[in-house]
């Protein structure tokens, strides 16, 4: 029998901010096999069924990416058992605070400060960390590698492999539209981050995880253990 968590009403965070509930989940078929995978390379997962739960070291780091509307910061919320440093929460605690006719381009450096001073703070206080990532900046990866073998960490990639209309659609579900040019900037980006991978794990990344959207859906749990 499968064993399922469910999320507390608020996750930790070590930075000390509080970060909201996720909405409940809609009913879905879980497809994932049951298996506990402890990712060590570059594992393919992109064909059903997947692993039930991805299983990393206790104190290490893993990096969520692909295109915006993917289901990054769903499948993070639903499924680590661990802080979560998301750019979304840094939006939302912005978009709180200023008028609703402030337009998202003026605000858009704050956000970007707050979530990196965010992520700062969380590395340095240690412990597993589960980190959104679109991929249009690569030396934030190569930063997070950097400080995490400074600490004896080590940096986890998981990728979710979406088609651009995939993406296009989950835009449309959660209501945020991103700007042609700043998607085709994160296809290019994606682009180049496959083809890197083509010649098996990045620089830097302990293992690298590539899921098919369907197969983000079915996976239960992403849990970091000793």
């Amino acid at each position: 029998m499968r064993e399922t968590v469910s999320p507390g009403p608020v996750r930790p965070d070590p930075t000390g901010h509080r970060v909201p509930a996720q909405q409940p989940a809609a009913p879905r078929a879980h497809t994932g096999s049951g298996v506990v995978l402890r990712p060590h390379d570059l594992h393919d997962l992109r064909a059903l069924p997947v692993p039930g739960v991805l299983s990393y070291p206790a104190a290490d780091l893993l990096v969520v990416s692909g295109l915006p509307g993917s289901g990054k910061s769903t499948l993070m919320g639903r499924c680590a058992i661990a802080p979560v440093i998301d750019s979304q929460h840094s939006r939302e605690h912005w978009a709180a605070r200023l008028p609703s006719a402030v337009p998202y381009a003026l605000y858009r450096p704050l956000v970007r400060a707050h979530h990196y001073l965010r992520l700062r703070r969380a590395l340095l206080a240690g412990g597993p960390l589960v980190v959104h990532d679109c991929g249009t900046l690569p030396w934030v990866r190569a930063w997070l590698s950097r400080t995490a073998a400074r600490q004896g960490r080590r940096l986890h990639l998981l990728i979710l492999d979406s088609t651009p209309q995939q993406a296009r659609q989950g835009q449309l579900a959660r209501g945020r539209r991103v700007s042609a040019y700043a998607f085709a900037r994160h296809r290019r980006a994606t682009t180049r981050l496959h083809a890197a991978l083509a010649s098996g794990p990045l620089p830097g990344c302990a293992s690298t995880v590539l899921l098919s959207r369907p197969g983000a859906l079915a996976l239960d749990r992403i849990t970091f253990t000793d």
